[in-house]
């Protein structure tokens, strides 16, 4: 049997997480990272595994938040990342956050002692050479230049995105339908679409005048000195539209031609935001053309201010920032595996997920699925119940391509959610009918229940019930 390493690119949390795996598999690793032969923007230590942005790895909640239930599900799966995340730990309530330094020198510690991995501090300046049959590139969002433009140029020109703009998505259970309605424009049947693919949520005058005064004065954030200034016309925050004249929006994301209010023909809307459907499952819907520089807090508070968003839950919220990432539900395989070159797989941000954890856990999935095959197995994919497997499938195809702009480059980056797995109908309490937040709460109990007990049955380990005994 083939015991030739496999080679990873790149040892930030990704990176790092795929290399553990694989050495606990028993394939040797070789584990290249360019600080400090070459620096970045961002990074401000030779460590692997440097938290650059936040200490925090968010809610450790894993009965009722799905990124709690990604970190149980890391650490059934002998997770490093989490397992050093654990031991430095520092104060703050119901997150995980750590101590930076202590994480990233017990991450780079552990890598170093570890029999099967070597690192070496060198910058990969292209694709990976033939020679290295299984590789992983997890360079993340600061890809060096000379690879990020190797990548581009084997993957095709719009294959990589350097900045991300993302529109807020909201889970479909959290909007009003009594306000809102299912109409696509002038009732337009697109490639798969019925003519109803949009749901529109209609704003009078008064409405209107007062969204558009809320997003002039709503709190922005400011890009990075290093990110520069990305704005183009194809994707200008809805901000920075609207500071063009008040009623620019109106002829732009927000015109109302071509609509009529199922709720009330009659009466025709000043304006209307629309959301289309954002996953197969139907789960999610983004706002059309809102990508947004308005800091979070803000754009719950302005968004919610549209009739029908009372409610809105967000599975993510809007920015523009920085992101390089390749558009991995066309170019990649179910087990992360570049499709034009087998052997070749991408984890972390570079494929299209949000956050530290999520980066890790794609980094986990990567290593596991590299020495799998060095071993001579196929690569056994953890079920789509999972938070795993949620993740893994909208990286790989679980997104919705637009049928009205075909050409469009339609997928973009996601943080774990509960609107990425597929829904499970909430238990019936004894006498009493579930709503409202205890209707949600039981159903989030419900999925992680069984995203616990499939992870568990995935990695071959036994059940709780088992465990216990």
């Amino acid at each position: 049997m083939s015991k030739n390493p496999i080679h990873v690119i790149g040892g930030g949390l990704a990176g790092s997480e795929a290399a553990w795996q694989a050495a606990e598999a028993g394939v040797p690793v070789v584990l290249h990272e360019m600080r400090p032969v070459r620096g970045t923007d961002a990074h401000k230590t030779n460590g692997l595994a440097e938290l650059v942005c936040s200490n925090s790895f968010r809610s450790d909640d894993a009965q009722t938040n799905a990124v709690g239930l990604l970190h149980a599900e890391m650490r059934l799966a002998g997770s490093l990342i989490m397992s050093a995340g654990d031991a430095h730990q520092v104060p703050a309530g119901g997150a995980l956050a750590v101590d930076r330094d202590g994480f990233s020198e017990a991450v780079t510690k552990k890598l170093e002692a570890h029999p099967l991995i070597t690192i070496q501090r060198e910058e990969v300046p292209g694709l990976p050479p033939a020679d290295w049959d299984q590789a992983i590139i997890a360079t993340g969002p600061l890809t060096a230049p000379g690879l990020a433009q190797s990548i581009a140029e084997a993957t095709g020109a719009d294959a990589l995105a350097f900045f991300d703009a993302i529109a807020p998505i909201v889970h479909f259970d959290t909007i009003n339908m009594d306000i809102c309605w299912f109409q696509s424009r002038y009732d337009k049947v697109g490639p798969g679409g019925t003519g109803k693919d949009y749901i529109n949520c209609p704003m009078d005058k008064e409405q209107y005048l007062a969204f558009v005064g809320a997003l002039l004065e709503g709190q922005k954030t400011e890009f990075k000195q290093w990110e520069g200034t990305p704005y183009f016309d194809g994707c200008l925050p809805i901000e920075i539209m609207a500071e063009r004249g008040v009623e620019t929006l109106r002829h732009g994301p927000m015109k109302p031609m071509g609509l009529t209010n199922a709720h009330n023909p009659s009466v025709k809307a000043y304006a209307v935001v629309q959301l289309r459907q954002d996953n197969a499952l139907g789960t999610l819907y983004n706002m059309v053309g809102f990508q947004t520089k308005l800091k979070h807090a803000e754009q719950v508070r302005v968004f919610r201010t549209v009739p029908g968003l009372e409610n809105a839950e967000f599975a993510r919220l809007g920015g523009l920032h920085r992101n390089t990432y390749i558009n991995s539900p066309t170019l990649l395989d179910q087990s992360l595996q570049l499709k034009s070159r087998p052997g070749l797989r991408f984890a972390g941000q570079i494929t299209g997920c949000e956050g530290y954890v999520e980066s890790a856990a794609i980094g986990l999935l990567a290593g596991r699925f590299a020495a799998a095959e060095r071993l001579g197995h196929a690569p056994a994919l953890p079920p789509m119940t999972t938070a795993f497997g949620a993740l893994l499938n909208h990286i790989t195809g679980g997104h919705i391509v637009s049928a009205d702009e075909p050409g469009k480059r339609s997928f973009q980056p996601m943080n774990i959610n509960f609107g990425l797995f597929p829904p499970v109908e909430a238990p019936k309490a004894e006498g009493k009918r579930l709503r409202g937040k205890d209707k949600t709460v039981a159903k989030r109990r419900a999925v992680t229940s069984r995203a616990l007990a499939d992870c568990r049955e995935w990695l071959g380990l036994p059940s709780r019930a088992e465990a216990a005994e």
